[in-house]
């Protein structure tokens, strides 16, 4: 494979915003993104990897090892609230953002992002769903249908009416791209990925706390609701980050399947989810290097990369309790003998 190392077209804009939060200055992140692209370029002459050569996969690179942090770092709660499909409902959402977004540009020739659309559309979408399940008391997978249906039927609405071709390459953010992660997509990621550390570490204790007794939580005067509101509030921003290489119909999976093998492997909640994201790294940086050797979809390899890093640990999770068993009942016969 010899794709053009030619850098992407940016988006002249002086910082990146993310809805609710402070702008971040182009300029840290555009530096942050040179002293990276500037390592993986001398360790791509030093050992002569070809990939480590070009610009696209360097920033390729950069957004697979942020989204393998923040999407097992949201997963890991999602799964234990058993609310795993939220992602997919959301990755709906952020597509029919994305359509908005292309829909305006061609309509209107503004030249905004897709992906900031799709933020502020998924965030939208975040909100309707705790909103639903609040006001009509139905169930969270109820909420979760009815937000999926819109968002895609609206995204599906939106191209097919086709203004100024707005079909043309959609693939992209179905399945996602390694060669389209641009410089300013790069930014909105890196400034996401900022935002929902920050939150996961400053509510950390709140969140975990509502996550495994609601009720308690409301007893100790937390406000529980709030406290879901930004749950999935930061699910629709890892979904709409992740979607940039995993695309929209795969981007829940990073959400799920790094935190189910580490499930097998973990023995408390800290544990669960330094684990996940060990997992998910690795998925992401074989499933890259394998989708630009092989010229597959970033995605589809990714996630089959992350299923069977998931079988491997289901495995030796089976292994590890078989030893354990085996260790106790040894145990017991030395106590009986010792009696």
């Amino acid at each position: 494979m010899t794709p053009s190392p030619t850098t992407l077209p940016t988006a002249g804009v002086d910082s990146v915003s993310v809805p609710g939060v402070t702008s971040v200055p182009t300029d840290a992140l555009g530096w942050l993104i040179d002293r990276w692209s500037d390592l993986l370029s001398a360790v791509g002459n030093a050992t002569g990897i070809e990939m480590l050569q070009y610009g696209f996969m360097h920033r390729a690179f950069l957004v697979g090892i942020l989204i393998a942090v923040m999407a097992p770092l949201i997963g890991t709660f999602l799964v234990h609230r058993q609310l795993a499909l939220i992602g997919d409902a959301l990755a709906h959402t952020a597509f029919a953002g994305v359509a908005v977004g292309l829909f305006v540009n061609a309509v209107l020739d503004v030249g905004v992002s897709p992906y900031l659309t799709a933020v502020v559309v998924a965030m939208i979408a975040a909100l309707a769903i705790e909103l639903i399940s609040e006001v009509t008391d139905a169930y969270n997978d109820v909420s979760m249908a009815i937000v999926l249906s819109t968002g895609f039927a609206l995204g599906a609405v939106l191209i097919s009416l086709n203004a100024g071709g707005l079909a043309v390459g959609i693939n992209q953010y179905l399945f996602g791209n390694l060669a389209t992660v641009s410089r300013s997509n790069a930014m909105i990621l890196i400034g996401l990925f900022l935002v929902v550390t920050l939150v996961v570490g400053v509510t950390y204790k709140q969140l975990l706390y509502v996550t495994f007794d609601e009720t308690a939580a409301r007893v100790a005067g937390l406000n529980v609701p709030w406290y879901n509101r930004v749950m999935t509030m930061l699910t629709a921003m890892v979904v709409v980050g992740a979607m940039q290489i995993m695309g929209v119909i795969l981007v829940a999976a990073m959400l799920v399947v790094p935190v189910a093998g580490a499930a097998q492997l973990a023995r408390s909640f800290r544990e669960a989810l330094l684990a996940s994201i060990i997992l998910a790294e690795l998925a992401v940086l074989v499933g890259i290097t394998l989708s630009f050797q092989y010229e597959a979809t970033a995605g589809g390899t990714i996630v089959l990369v992350a299923v069977a890093l998931y079988v491997g640990a289901v495995l030796l999770g089976k292994v590890q309790s078989s030893r354990e068993t085996v260790g106790d009942i040894h145990a017991s016969a030395e106590e009986r003998t010792a009696d």
